[in-house]
């Protein structure tokens, strides 16, 4: 077995990331991923940044290990070959708009009559029904919609928008598990189902703290963005060193001993006015200033950060990306991890967050290019004769792009 997934097939009918990453998850733990690229130039996260000899560094990073399959589902030659797909597959996963899916012939109805025991996990922004269902959506609109971006950036300025995609990845993990437990239950019941996950929901599930307390409070309680510190727990933010900044989480009283050694102020450690959790949060500004001073005051970020990491306080520097890539503890880890792809060459990428004992060893994928797989998979797998995929491939419904 080449991991945990070792024989499940999957049918995968996304583009760009939130999918992407739950089919990625799958490939890496061993699954057969057959990326169905539907648009006429494939996924288009293959002409997103950083491109390299006309192949996306974006695109390679989603999609190594799986097969493409470029076919034009608007013919129905297309629709009818993706029908027969679906019943050697274990699981399809799709991310178009809702209701898209249905209007290719693959909506869940027509898919599971086909195959009793398909497992589909249909990936949304804005959720499969409700009034906002039918509207476009991305990752920075479900933020703003779940009131993420409310509480993101300057409390006297705009809401800000994360640098990257978090409700994407997440929501795709949060489809991974859907899919798993979805699996284990056919392996009981021998039936399989479908499984609907959005990027809304996921960045819900991020408020930890913020929903619940609202409701609760009556309104009373009204979470604000507070910038680069936590607006109700002191010692919890970025704090500024002369030369960057250093991220803190002071959150009890033992880590407040630890900071007070840190800090070389064993006065500090009776003080009243910090001696609890609670009178710290009372003294919230007063507290997080005494810090602010204490690290203006020493030569750089690196040589506090010795200071804190010696008395075990929690607290990193608060690294670019740059440094991210070279950081020892993250290459070590693999973290971050170093890939080799046919055209790009060597480059550095995510790693695998997802760790299993039986299987330590990351798995030597590549990217494919534009249906590179379309013989192995209609000739290969569906056992088709040669000239009639050739004819498919004569009138157009099957194409190829080695230069992608």
């Amino acid at each position: 077995m080449q991991g945990v997934l070792d024989g499940v097939r999957v049918l995968d009918l996304t583009n760009v990331l939130s999918g992407p990453t739950l089919t990625r998850l799958m490939v890496e733990m061993g699954a057969e991923v057959i990326k169905v690229e539907l648009h006429p130039a494939g996924d288009i996260s293959r002409y997103l940044p950083w491109r390299v000899n006309n192949r996306s560094g974006y695109f390679v990073q989603q999609n190594r290990g799986k097969k493409s399959l470029f076919v034009d589902a608007k013919h129905p030659d297309g629709r009818a070959l993706l029908l027969e797909l679906v019943a050697e597959v274990d699981v399809l996963v799709e991310n178009f708009a809702p209701g898209a899916v249905d209007r290719l012939g693959l909506g869940w109805d027509t898919v599971s009559a086909v195959n009793p025991r398909l497992v589909m996990c249909s990936i949304s922004a804005l959720g499969q029904r409700g009034p906002l269902a039918d509207q476009p959506g991305y990752d920075n609109i479900a933020q703003a919609y779940t009131g993420t971006m409310h509480m993101v950036g300057d409390p006297d300025g705009a809401p800000a928008m994360t640098g990257f995609s978090p409700g994407d990845v997440l929501t795709g993990v949060h489809g991974l598990a859907g899919v798993c437990a979805a699996l284990f239950h056919r392996e009981r019941s021998g039936v399989g189902q479908r499984v609907e996950v959005s990027l809304i929901d996921s960045y819900a599930t991020c408020h930890e703290l913020n929903y619940q307390s609202t409701s609760l409070s009556g309104g009373a309680f009204e979470p604000r963005r507070n910038g680069p510190m936590h607006s109700l727990v002191a010692g919890c933010g970025a704090f500024a060193a002369v030369d960057g900044y250093i991220a803190l989480a002071v959150v009890n009283d033992r880590q407040y001993l630890q900071l007070c050694r840190a800090m070389d102020r064993p006065d500090l450690e009776g003080d009243p006015r910090y001696a609890t959790a609670e009178h710290r949060n009372a003294n919230i500004v007063a507290f997080n200033r005494m810090i602010s001073d204490w690290l203006a005051a020493q030569p750089g970020r690196d040589a506090a950060m010795e200071k804190l990491m010696a008395q075990r306080v929690p607290a990193a520097p608060v690294l670019t990306v740059a440094e991210a890539l070279e950081h020892p503890h993250l290459r070590e880890v693999g973290t971050v991890r170093t890939v080799h792809d046919e055209r790009l060459g060597e480059f550095r990428m995510p790693g695998m967050p997802i760790r299993l004992s039986a299987f330590p060893e990351p798995l030597d994928l590549q990217a494919a290019a534009l249906g590179e797989h379309n013989e192995e998979v209609v000739v290969g797998l569906l056992g088709w004769e040669a000239d009639r995929y050739e004819e498919l491939v004569r009138r157009g419904v099957l194409r190829q792009d080695p230069d992608s």
